[in-house]
């Protein structure tokens, strides 16, 4: 693994992109750039200020591209340069990937029709919308497709790339030099563990964000199928 890029946007969810690069800038010989439309720097959802390295229009070529998700992403499904972008980079990568409603962005560039993939758990069932295979899982592999759920799946996925492109132990050594070691307080981060009420709690506070994505991607309608690699 030489050049990973990331794509970063106006409110993109930072952990998004900050767990995985944690990961990513461990990995021996390889080069990380934060790809924007342009050089300025890029404001998250929640204020953290994210510095471009690369732009839509001097990117070059990356073994692997991920797209993050966030609120921001439902502007992104309706850009059409970040979409074109996205299927040029796709072209020459290696791996093409996302964390969390990233996903979703991968679909609307026809990048996941007829592969396996997860994404946040709220949005899963608006993956066949664009000809992929929702599957409730933290990581997903699929021939050169590597998806992840929800924000802090993005960790286990750059890890999951890691022991892929790196060997096992080199991840193995990563994992423990972060001290990743997950012990959650609450046994509430899927919906299959959490307490009824908040699942309804969380699906009544993101059902208009939901509307609104449902609505953009079916707008979309049918998608250019992209190239499968097996």
């Amino acid at each position: 693994m030489h050049r990973i890029g990331i794509f970063v946007f106006p409110n993109v969810t930072a952990l998004d992109v900050v767990g995985p690069h944690e990961v990513f800038s461990r990995l021996p010989g390889c080069e990380v750039e934060l790809i924007a439309a342009s050089g300025a720097p890029v404001l998250s959802d929640k204020g953290l200020l994210f510095s471009p390295t690369r732009t839509h229009g001097t990117a070059s070529a990356c073994d692997l591209i991920c797209m993050p998700g966030g609120p921001g992403i439902s502007d992104v499904l309706q850009d059409r340069e970040v979409l074109g972008h996205l299927v040029r980079m796709a072209g020459s990568a290696r791996w093409v990937t996302s964390v969390c409603t990233g996903a979703l962005a991968l679909g609307a560039a026809g990048l996941l029709r007829g592969y396996r993939a997860t994404t946040h758990w709220r949005y899963l069932d608006l993956l066949p919308l664009f000809g992929a295979q929702p599957v409730k899982a933290r990581v997903v592999v699929d021939a050169d497709r590597i998806t992840a759920a929800g924000v802090s799946a993005g960790i286990d996925f750059a890890l999951t790339v890691a022991a892929r492109t790196s060997g096992e132990a080199v991840a193995r050594r990563i994992q423990l030099s972060m001290e990743y070691d997950p012990q959650p307080p609450f046994d509430s981060g899927s919906p299959a563990s959490a307490r009824r009420g908040d699942v309804e709690s969380v699906t009544e506070a993101t059902a208009a964000l939901f509307e609104t994505r449902r609505r953009i991607l079916e707008r979309l309608g049918e998608q250019p199928e992209a190239p499968r690699v097996s």
